[in-house]
């Protein structure tokens, strides 16, 4: 069973390197590693799936089969089946039952498990075409291989994720039987399922354990798991926290501000938080520790620079897959709306970790190299230049060959692409390979940014690679996926015996070089298919609880829960989801936490908001709940990444949990910004006003971290971070002052709707007030206020209001009556289901509201927020303070060896 943090550990010495490894093995790629021939099994059977999933990503299946004539071309729900096979597979051969079960060999029950909760999953693949015969309508083979393998994958996932996500499984998969118990709610009290219908859902049908889930799983998710654990494997990793100390290390808290962009830049490939604590962590903790940050602030910082990792594109702990089946848009627009507000959070971080090491006046670390601020800041701007410049003429000179050589780009590509690696080979081979520095040495002497970049500019090349493919040849996630891989896979089989060869070094030494090439791309191979157990586990397991949310409508239920605890406040009703979502959320891995929470409070969020007036794309809600969701790895009692830097910093866990829930206020403040000024989101922004919307929130959430630490330009009084904080408001939600003077919407009498959604232009949103009898109760009426968005205009009005809502409507007496919904499950038939619209009072329309366009531009209001930070920049600039900190608290002077 994956090791789980004891939440009664109190600050202790930090764990040894092997501790710190197998920390990380019994989270992600199992604790157990045996020698001997089952050693070799497990490596084999690893080694199969990454070479498995390779062949379904690549090209190659479609080329055999129309060589061959053989079906070798494999359908979703066969791939999805040999995916989970083998993650259950290796579940119960790398992980063990208990802690105290045996670790250097494999019990003959877990192969036993392993072999047949292997077969469970291979039914779906074997006997595809007979169970597709038969939707429905199971056998008794069926049901007996569905309840084995139910039963086998919750203990795989207990044993990869430990007991949060199985329980929550075997929760819902209660409700499913048991949910028309006098024991359950009447609330949430629905009919029941039989064993048969059970098992047909959850295991026999694409809408359970083998849904959508699985399925982003086995075509997306796996692939960009194997490219982050095999760059790492290649250099990649040192490489980034090797750049993040020589670009940051020599500044006023130089080692937390690494940490956080090292963090950030393998956050970029990382799909786990505890990994990328444990990473980058060994590292950077320490130094931190030196220069003046408290084991359990050194620990926080790397938490929530780590966590945060999960939310920047283009991996997002595997959620941006998943955003794009259940959103239902292009994978580019997902990483287009994630983007912003995950660099501004990281902005706001390096910020914050500033005014801290500004505050305890923390030493610096000396730099090998000085240059006078203008000169460093020349060079800067040179650089960023250069890289702007090179970047242009690479586009511009594909795009030409392209052009120019129709036919033949690709292969002329190709080459160039080959020489570009070849010589940048052979300019790191002009420098020595990077060596991690250990963190305990007595003198810690800074790398020079030049001799870094040097030796791993080949690095980059998979992710241009995967850049390009994504964001201009608009390739499949997958495809692009497996191009970088390719890449990645000759250059760890290269760049060893080239650097010997330009090194000049003899046959022997390159023979060798090779060999070891060959080893780490086996190593790295294996690597990212033990890294996937936990994440295929959690995604089948996860599709039990959306089985369940399909077949029972507790999506439904859940949203009439939050509208009663809120009672139709949309503020409130955004709590309540973060607070559930955070619970939902604990103890889960991020890809598994993702799948429940946008499963149940995502649709809440749409409908309680649309319910009550207040229109949210669906985007946006489902990057709230993402948000809440991962910040229950840092928030106690749970919080698994605090724990691990905890272990790391040897700090108190807790107390590690709570500071890093501090200094993750940021990750918090920006989803409740982002529901309501979507322009956070680069919703319909162009690119002149996406760069407005940038500097805006880099300024926004600077005054933020400083209002939250109670430090700008000097140490602020109460009301100063106050007055910071209602600046912070007012440059991220303008909106809500301008709604305070003048109202978004004005009123249309209700029998002039159609004409007035006729006038509306596109993308306008219309709210109307409706009023009819309580089903339940005729003589009770109930109210409720509605907001659509009309869409494209051009249609007649009533087809256009009939299209936009799903209602049907008619203009009597002066009155406009509503008929029943035709759809119930629309967001029309779900709001009004209370409603009896056979009643003897009709359901009308009362109120008719339509946006105002002659309202000032909201940011007006910027004038006031500048002017008030204005005013707390004179206070504190007559009490002595600076924009870098209090000129009196002391000056910088090197760490202590």
């Amino acid at each position: 069973m994956a090791t789980k943090p004891d939440n009664t550990a109190k600050a202790s010495a930090p764990l040894s390197e092997d501790e710190l490894q197998d920390l990380v093995a019994s989270a992600d790629t199992g604790a157990r590693n045996p020698a001997g021939s089952a050693g070799y099994v497990i490596a084999g059977v690893a080694l199969c799936w990454s070479l498995f999933q390779l062949y379904i990503a690549s090209p190659l299946p479609f080329t055999l089969t129309s060589i061959t004539g053989l079906p070798l071309v494999l359908n979703d729900a066969q791939s999805r089946a040999i995916h989970l096979a083998f993650g259950l597979f290796l579940a119960f051969m790398a992980f063990p039952a208990l802690s105290s079960s045996p670790r250097d060999r494999i019990p003959l029950a877990d192969w036993v498990l392993a072999i047949v909760a292997a077969c469970c999953a291979l039914y779906i693949f074997i006997f595809y075409r007979a169970l597709a015969g038969r939707p429905g309508l199971p056998i008794t083979q069926d049901l007996v291989v569905a309840g084995i393998g139910m039963v086998l994958l919750l203990e795989a996932t207990r044993r990869a994720l430990g007991p949060p996500l199985a329980i929550v499984a075997l929760v819902f998969l209660a409700y499913v039987f048991f949910g028309s118990s006098t024991l359950v709610p009447d609330i949430i009290r629905w009919g029941g399922a039989s064993f048969s219908r059970a098992m047909d859902q959850m295991w026999l049908s694409p809408n359970g354990v083998f849904g959508v889930a699985l399925g982003v799983s086995s075509a997306f998710v796996f692939l960009f798991v194997l490219f982050g654990s095999m760059l790492d494997r290649a250099g990649a990793g040192n490489f980034f926290i090797k750049l993040a100390f020589a670009l940051l290390g020599h500044l006023r808290g130089g080692p937390a501000k690494a940490a956080v962009l090292a963090s950030m830049m393998t956050g970029l490939i990382s799909g786990s938080s505890i990994a990328n604590v444990v990473t980058t962590g060994t590292f950077t903790i320490p130094l931190m520790k030196r220069v003046g940050f408290s084991p359990e602030k050194a620990g926080s910082v790397e938490v929530a620079s780590s966590v945060n990792g999960q939310i920047m594109p283009p991996v997002m702990g595997a959620a941006a897959f998943l955003m794009v089946e259940y959103v239902g848009i292009s994978y580019l627009e997902v990483i287009k709306h994630a983007f912003l507000p995950a660099i501004v959070s990281y902005i706001a971080l390096l910020y914050l970790v500033h005014l801290e090491a500004v505050k305890k006046d923390m030493p610096v670390i000396a730099k090998r190299v000085q240059h006078p601020a203008m000169v460093a800041l020349m060079r800067s701007g040179i650089v960023i230049a250069s890289i702007v410049i090179l970047v242009g003429a690479i586009y511009y000179a594909i795009n030409f060959i392209k052009y120019a050589l129709p036919d033949l780009s690709a292969p002329v590509l190709m080459l160039a692409l080959l020489v570009a690696y070849v010589a940048l080979i052979w300019y790191a081979a002009r420098s020595p390979d990077l060596e991690m520095d250990d963190p305990n040495a007595p003198v810690v002497e800074l790398p020079i940014a030049v001799d870094v970049v040097r030796t791993g500019l080949h690095y980059l090349l998979p992710l241009f690679v995967l850049v390009w493919a994504l964001m201009v040849e608009r390739r499949s996630p997958g495809l692009s996926a497996f191009y970088a891989v390719l890449l990645l896979i000759v250059i760890i089989l290269t760049q060893k015996p080239l650097k010997a060869l330009f090194r000049g070094l003899q046959n022997q030494e390159r023979r060798a070089a090779f060999k070891e090439g060959f080893d780490d791309l086996v190593v790295g191979l294996i690597l990212g298919a033990r890294n996937m157990i936990g994440i295929a586990c959690a995604t089948a397991a996860a599709g039990i609880i959306v089985g369940t949310v399909t077949l029972t409508g507790i999506g439904q239920v859940m949203a009439e829960f939050v509208e009663f605890l809120s009672g139709g406040n949309i503020f409130l009703i955004l709590v309540f989801t973060a607070m559930i979502s955070l619970v939902l959320g604990m103890g889960l891995p991020t890809t598994a936490n993702y799948i429940v929470v946008s499963s149940l409070m995502a649709p809440v969020i749409v409908e309680l908001g649309a319910a009550n007036g207040v229109l949210i794309p669906l985007i946006a809600a489902h990057m709230f709940v993402f948000y809440f969701g991962i910040m229950a790895d840092v928030t106690p009692p749970v919080g698994l990444a605090s724990f691990a830097a905890a272990a790391v910093s040897g700090g108190d866990p807790i107390k590690t949990g709570f500071t890093a829930f501090f200094y993750s206020l940021r990750t918090v403040l920006l989803p409740f910004i982002f529901v309501f000024n979507t322009d956070l989101l680069l919703i319909n922004v162009s690119w002149l006003g996406a760069i407005w919307v940038t500097i805006q929130a880099i300024v926004a959430m600077l005054i933020f971290a400083a209002a939250t630490q109670g430090f700008f330009m000097a140490r602020s009084r109460l009301w100063e971070s106050a007055a910071l904080l209602l600046v912070t408001f007012m440059l991220l939600r303008p909106g809500f002052f301008l709604d305070l003077v003048q109202p978004p919407y004005v009123e249309t009498p209700p029998t002039q709707i159609f004409e007035a959604v006729k006038e509306e232009p596109d993308g306008a949103s219309i709210r109307f007030a409706i009023r009819g009898p309580n089903f339940d109760n005729p003589d009770q009426m109930d109210e409720r206020t509605m907001a659509f968005d009309l869409g494209a205009a051009g249609e007649e009005g009533q087809a256009r209001f009939e299209a936009a809502t799903g209602l049907v409507a008619r203009v009597e007496n002066d009155a406009v009556v509503l008929e029943e919904p035709f759809d119930m499950n629309s967001l029309a038939g779900k709001t009004l289901s209370k409603l009896d619209f056979y009643a003897d009072e009709p359901v009308r329309i009362t109120a008719v509201e339509v946006s105002n366009e002659d309202r000032m531009p909201r940011e007006i209001f910027y004038i006031p927020a500048v002017l008030l930070l204005l005013l707390v920049m004179f206070m504190q600039r007559r009490r002595g303070g600076t924009l870098g900190g209090n000129p009196h608290a002391g000056r910088p002077r090197p760490a202590e060896a």
